[in-house]
């Protein structure tokens, strides 16, 4: 396949990067900066895009088989849902059928009709970003278009780690363990990306992974 990457130079998106790599799949980079991307000595080809921007992403996407998305920006959470219709719109445009974008883990249940974000105990700082994944998220299931896309959140704990080639899949409820944790690594999220990407078992809808 032929995958395009956007917000590959995150620490999230360059494990997309090497996870496609390592499968076999031809890969493009697309950033906002090619200065901070890794070409893997060429085996990356680089194209500079905003996510947010149809007609940006249509222009990086053109010719790719499927999409991924790592967008982010901590500082400016709420473009996220700007990515979202621009990433949409612009794949549309490019015939480009798959999006696989990676959500939070927020808008997940811990009750039934609770969502993680609107408990008690959520921690105010992350509220930001969490209340602009989940309008992302609105947007993904709103939209009238033709791209298959997959919503996937991790879970409670996403962070650099041990690649482990296993993780659980559910539905809108949050994932924990034997220990009540809900976690996974970056590298095990990737490669559920990937599986999705490649296999499309929830298009059009949201799904979580997680140990």
């Amino acid at each position: 396949m032929r995958i395009i990457v956007f917000g590959a130079s995150g620490r999230l998106g360059s494990r997309l990067v090497e996870e496609a790599l390592a499968r076999g799949h031809e890969v493009t980079g697309a950033v906002r900066d090619p200065a901070r991307l890794d070409s893997r000595e060429g085996r990356v080809a680089v194209a500079v895009a905003d996510a947010t921007g149809p007609a940006s992403v249509a222009a990086a996407a053109a010719g790719h088989d499927a999409a991924l998305s790592a967008v982010t920006q901590h500082d400016h959470p709420q473009m996220l849902a700007d990515a979202a219709r621009g990433l949409l719109e612009g794949l549309d445009r490019a015939g480009v059928p798959r999006l696989v974008l990676a959500g939070g883990a927020g808008s997940l249940e811990v009750a039934p009709g609770l969502r993680a974000m609107d408990a008690p105990d959520f921690h105010e700082e992350w509220k930001p970003e969490a209340q602009a994944q989940a309008a992302a998220l609105e947007v993904c299931r709103e939209a009238d278009t033709p791209v298959d896309w997959s919503y996937v959140s991790p879970g409670a704990l996403l962070e650099p780690g041990e690649r482990t080639g296993r993780y659980r899949v559910g539905g809108d409820q949050m994932l924990t363990d034997e220990q009540g944790r809900s976690r996974i690594t970056m590298e095990d999220f990737a490669i559920a990306m990937l599986d999705e990407a490649e296999h499309q078992r929830h298009a059009r809808t949201r799904f979580t992974a997680a140990h």
